[in-house]
């Protein structure tokens, strides 16, 4: 379980904040020989004690797995010969994208690296389902009863679904269908044939029978309560066409009928886009209590898509993207979170470096307006990153300090050095906060979970825990809410199996971190 602590105040003596984002790449450790750095994941590695760790794919390379010093304030590799953590290291693998979540019930969150060729088919590399077992990790794809899945997902994609609200997740991977059928992949743990107490666990894929098992050139991916008022998790997945595959490239967007079992109904809502995407993030852009969709296409226009219903409950999503915020980009990030606690999202654009193309990031403050919003550009500072070659990215607040933190990785086709960004302190100076950890009954984040915020001007403001993987990535198991100059009176949680916990706050209790679990407490 994440303990959180305020580990340290950080002094910006001198520094001349204009732009959102000062970059703190000192706070890095120097990673000998360079890597191409793809997806980034963030948990609470080995025990679940301690501050969360950031882990970063890497396609040529070691993986790495980066702590805090809660002395110093930098950042140190942990992923070193001869400590707990080196499997997750994997020298010998090409990861591309990870994600992390309580497969079994234990309380500790697996972690999925899913390794990529690149271009070459059919896969030659293993994937790793690491389990902490007995003060080590171990992958549990090393156990013959699950050496046949190891090598099946030739994907960019993998995300955490409860389909069931069991509290036990499945690593849903897209695959593309590069090197292999491209069909999605649901892995959920098997109690009756595995031996927890020895760390034998054993997963089957549980796609067909969830109705999934679709293929289609799969990119990106997105879980949480995406459509109705429950709160069982619904997966959009982005696509591209493949036409040695026949692949259209339409998405999907796959409905839980709260059983588990999913329908595709992405044409009936307008989300069935056949542009090629890529990145895609999940939030309640105007505070109307459903959840919106905004997405990257790669070359192709962007869409901020806001879900409205009619008299009868039928959703129905509208792309409000303006000229500026829809024009085509060589896209590899979205995220969409309130980086200077005024209590508005913004969305960052990760692009890269390419021919005919605007590789400068792109910041997007978001205000609401009624049952629209208004999309406005934002100085993005020291994040722009106009000549760099970004891939995953993800967010947190390791240093406890209320304001959430920001790493980029590098390396679609040149080895480049991690990013992080700070937000600049004139941005949040007097803005109020309030972050949210929910767990499951087995005490593991809730990934997937909805957490609504009351504040005392009426607004009602909603995050969705993160399941990964918008394409490569994923951000930390907490809900951010910056508040501005308001305080927060109550606080809903709705978990993956639709049941809800209703907290009153007092005014002590901004600023605050709670963790609330699965009964209330």
């Amino acid at each position: 379980m994440l303990h959180h602590v305020l580990l340290f105040a950080f002094v910006w003596n001198g520094i001349k904040a204009d732009g959102m984002f000062k970059d703190f790449s000192f706070q890095l450790p120097n990673i000998p020989g360079m890597n191409l750095n793809t997806g980034i994941a963030v948990t609470n590695v080995g025990d679940g004690r301690g501050p969360l760790e950031w882990i970063i794919a890497s396609n040529n390379g070691p993986n790495i797995v980066l702590r805090i010093n809660e002395t110093t304030g930098k950042y140190e590799n942990i992923a070193l010969p001869g400590s707990p953590y080196e499997q997750l290291a994997d020298p010998e693998g090409s990861a591309i994208a990870i994600a992390a979540c309580d497969l079994e019930g234990d309380g500790l969150e697996e972690i999925y690296i899913l390794n990529s060729n690149r271009r070459s088919s059919p896969k030659r590399i293993k994937d790793r389902l690491f389990k902490w077992f007995n003060g080590r990790y171990q992958d549990v794809f090393l156990d013959d009863r699950n050496t046949d899945l190891s090598q099946t997902f030739e994907g960019r994609a993998v995300s955490c679904l409860d389909r069931t609200g069991s509290g036990k997740y499945g690593f849903l991977i897209v695959s593309d269908g590069s090197g292999v059928d491209g069909k999605i992949g649901l892995l959920e743990f098997q109690e009756s044939e595995s031996e927890v107490a020895k760390g034998f666990i054993v997963v089957r894929d549980f796609a067909k029978s969830a109705g999934i098992d679709f293929s289609n050139g799969g990119r990106g991916a997105a879980v949480g309560p995406i459509l109705g008022g429950d709160g069982f998790s619904d997966i959009l997945v982005l696509n591209e066409a493949n036409q040695v595959k026949s692949y259209r490239g339409e998405n999907y967007l796959f409905k839980n009928d709260g059983k588990g079992s999913f329908k595709n109904v992405a044409g009936d809502v307008n989300l069935a886009d056949e542009a090629p995407g890529r990145a895609v993030s999940l939030a309640d852009f105007n505070n109307d209590g459903y959840t919106d969709v905004v997405y990257g296409n790669w070359l192709r226009p962007h869409k901020f898509q806001l879900q409205s219903a009619d008299a009868s409950g039928n959703s129905r999503f509208t792309d409000v993207g303006t000229n500026e915020f829809s024009k085509p980009s060589a896209v590899r990030t979205v995220i969409a979170a309130d980086f200077d606690n005024s209590g508005m999202f913004q969305v960052f654009m990760n692009n890269l470096v390419y021919p005919g193309m605007d590789g400068v990031n792109k910041l997007y403050r978001i205000e609401p307006n009624g049952q629209r919003v208004n999309i406005v550009s934002e100085d993005i500072g020291d994040a722009a990153e106009a000549d760099k070659f970004g891939t995953g990215a993800a967010v947190a607040d390791i240093n406890g300090d209320g304001v959430l933190e920001m790493l980029v990785a590098h390396g679609e086709s040149r080895a480049q050095p991690l990013s992080l960004y700070y937000v600049s302190p004139n941005k949040t100076a007097g803005n109020n906060w309030l972050r949210v950890f929910p767990l499951t009954q087995f005490t593991a984040p809730a990934r997937g979970a909805k957490v609504t915020v009351t504040l005392n001007d009426g607004r009602e403001l909603t995050r969705i825990i993160d399941g990964g993987s918008g394409y490569l990535s994923q951000s930390e198991p907490v809900a951010h809410f910056g508040l501005g100059k308001s305080v927060a009176l109550k606080i809903k949680i709705t978990w993956p199996d639709n049941h809800s916990v209703t907290k009153n706050l007092s005014a002590d209790d901004t600023n605050k971190f709670h963790t609330i679990s699965f009964t209330g407490n």
